[in-house]
C-alpha cells in the first residue's frame, strides 16, 4: 500500500521532504507533482524500479526516462551544452520543457538514444520537487504519469492514490498539478525542434 504525504506546495514540510527521500533512496517509485503535470519517479541506478515504472505506464524499453535536475549546474553533468545551448536553457530554466541533449558519460547507456546518444532533461518549477531533489543530492529519473489508453496525464493525488495504490510506494499530495506534459524540444541540431507542444511555450526557441 502506498505512504500518502500531503505536502506544502509552497513552504514544503522539510520532515516529509526527507521521508520522500528514504523511499527513493530504499528503492521506491514515487508519484510527485512538477509544474506540469503528476510524474513517476526513481533514482538513477534502480533498475528494478524502472521497470516497475514501464509497468505502471504500459511502456516497453522503447520510451525513455527523463532526468529531472535541480538546476542548470546539476544538467551540465548529464548533457553536453555547448554557449548557445547555454543561453537557451539559462534562459528558459527552470520550466516546463524537457530538452533533448548529447548525454555525457555519466548516463548510463541503457537510459540514452539507442542510435543518437541523447537523454531528456528537465529543471522543473515546483517548490516540492525543487526541495526533494535539494535533499535527494541527484537527480531523479521520471515518467509523465499517464496511462496506457488515457489521453490525459492524471492530475489529482486522491485519484492517482485510487488507482495506483499498490503499484507505488508513494503518492505526494501537493494540490492539483496541470493534466499537460513538458513541451519536448531537441537541442542537438543547428536549430532547436519541435518534438511534442505541452504546457511550456515553443516562442522563446523561434518555435
Amino acid at each position: 500500500m502506498a505512504q500518502y504525504f500531503v505536502i506544502h506546495p509552497e513552504n514544503p514540510q522539510t520532515r516529509l521532504v526527507q521521508q520522500s527521500v528514504e523511499i527513493l533512496l530504499g528503492g521506491g517509485v514515487i508519484a510527485y507533482p512538477t509544474d506540469s503535470s503528476y510524474a513517476l519517479g526513481c533514482i538513477l541506478g534502480n533498475k528494478q524500479a524502472q521497470e516497475r515504472i514501464r509497468e505502471i505506464r504500459g511502456v516497453d524499453e522503447s520510451r525513455h526516462f527523463t532526468l529531472v535536475c535541480r538546476n542548470l549546474a546539476e544538467l551540465a553533468s548529464y548533457a553536453q551544452v555547448d554557449n548557445s545551448q547555454f543561453r537557451l536553457l539559462k534562459a528558459n530554466t527552470p520550466g516546463r520543457y524537457t530538452f533533448l541533449l548529447k548525454a555525457t558519460k555519466e548516463v548510463p547507456r541503457r537510459l540514452q538514444h539507442p542510435k543518437r546518444s541523447t537523454v531528456g532533461l528537465r529543471v522543473p518549477q515546483h517548490a516540492v520537487t525543487l526541495a526533494i531533489l535539494e535533499a535527494l543530492n541527484q537527480p531523479l529519473l521520471s515518467m509523465t504519469l499517464s496511462l496506457l489508453g488515457e489521453e490525459e496525464p492524471l492530475n489529482e493525488a486522491w485519484e492517482i492514490r485510487d488507482r495506483l495504490e499498490r503499484q507505488v510506494d508513494l503518492v505526494i499530495d501537493a494540490g492539483a498539478c496541470l493534466a499537460t506534459p513538458t513541451t519536448v524540444i531537441d537541442l542537438t541540431g543547428e536549430a532547436p525542434q519541435l518534438i511534442r507542444l505541452g504546457a511550456g511555450d515553443p516562442k522563446p526557441f523561434g518555435l
